[in-house]
């Protein structure tokens, strides 16, 4: 019968971070299971961990160090502006669900962006455009990109401006009134939704900012170290986010609980599972203990009976716990917002992260060039 170790003894026998351990279990490296006692822990396989031990004993190439670092792997780049530390986000050392509680976005980007003055992603001109969604938020974003400066040399103010103007033009595109109110504030206005449901917008944006080095800020960040102008770091990002696997999840947990409403939540389970596909809206590689954004989100929004049945019915199967993908599926039923306002909320908060990120990467000097390892045909004489 295999042994079963607790996340410290996990640690401990791999001298390793948290987040390397996640790691290693989503690249099914370690196996992983709920604890017995307490399902809300984790337990991992110690046959797992010690085969684990010995190759690492041994050392490995710089090549094999390299690949395993771009899927979940080792920090790859160096920030001080966000990290998962221990099943929590932080922000420049400030926890993320803790600042969520009352900071808006404005002020989650000076802490972000380390400005000595006050942002405003304020928009007085009115809009013309007819609709908003993620097709207006790319003409605006990408106008923004052909007229914008090149990045480089520019003193980080400067930097901090453009972003705050290609954030206040995102808001407008993705369905904020125009006006000097706060982001949150003028996106409910915009949503008619009340007082109430503005201030989980705005808990909500703040939690979405940033997320370390995930798959658009990394987009983000190699557009920055190339001199690209703010506005075009960000089109990098938001091209990223649209992927089923990132930004495109919260539609996913959306369709997910549509299918439980009308087969069930555990046929809807087995259907999914049986295409081989994850469970939109539950676990994070990062949280195997439970996603911090979900926790501090939920308790405040009013989640409805058909995503209550399939969360008790994914813990049940799974053991995977809801993630922020399926807090934003249950804010945008609660309050019947746009069908593609997971979307907008992700994309406007993490615009202040990626515009964190595209100014300490042009400030750092540094480029993004990694080399590729060739499997292709050898040279032919």
């Amino acid at each position: 019968m295999s042994e079963w170790l607790t996340r410290e003894e996990a640690l401990t026998r791999l001298n390793v971070r948290p987040q390397t351990l996640y790691a290693y279990v989503s690249r099914g490296r370690i196996g992983m299971r709920p604890d017995e006692v307490d399902p809300r822990r984790s337990q991992y396989r110690a046959d797992d961990i010690a085969a684990l031990a010995t190759r690492r004993a041994r050392g490995r190439s710089p090549q094999a160090i390299a690949e395993s670092a771009i899927a979940w792997g080792e920090p790859a780049i160096t920030t001080a502006i966000s990290t998962v530390l221990h099943g929590r986000l932080v922000y420049r050392g400030q926890d993320a669900a803790a600042l969520a509680a009352t900071a808006t976005l404005e002020q989650t980007a000076g802490l972000l962006w380390a400005s000595s003055a006050a942002v405003s992603f304020a928009s007085l001109t009115p809009s013309t455009a007819r609709q908003s969604g993620a097709s207006t938020a790319f003409a605006r974003l990408s106008a923004l990109a052909a007229e914008g400066r090149p990045s480089l040399g520019r003193r980080p103010a400067m930097l901090q401006q453009d972003g705050a103007a290609a954030t206040s033009a995102l808001a407008t595109a993705l369905g904020a009134t125009p006006g000097s109110e706060p982001v949150h504030a003028r996106l409910a206005q915009g949503w008619s939704v009340d007082a109430a449901g503005a201030k989980l917008i705005r808990k909500a944006l703040v939690l979405l900012a940033d997320h370390e080095l995930n798959a658009s800020t990394f987009a983000t960040r190699v557009a920055a170290s190339t001199g690209a102008p703010v506005a075009a770091c960000l089109l990098a990002g938001l091209a990223t986010l649209t992927g089923p696997r990132h930004g495109g999840a919260g539609a996913a947990a959306i369709a997910l609980v549509e299918d439980a409403e009308r087969l069930g939540p555990d046929e809807a389970i087995a259907r999914w599972l049986a295409h081989d596909r994850p469970l939109p809206g539950f676990g994070h590689q990062l949280y195997p203990e439970g996603d911090p954004r979900a926790e501090a989100l939920l308790p405040d929004v009013e989640i409805d009976d058909a995503l209550l049945h399939l969360r008790d019915a994914v813990v049940a199967a799974t053991g995977m716990h809801p993630n922020v993908d399926f807090a934003l599926a249950a804010l945008t039923r609660s309050l019947r917002l746009p069908a593609d306002a997971p979307f907008r909320l992700f994309a406007l908060g993490r615009s202040v992260g990626w515009t964190a990120h595209a100014i300490e990467q042009v400030t750092s000097n540094r480029p993004i060039r990694p080399r590729a390892r060739y499997d292709g045909p050898a040279e032919r004489g």
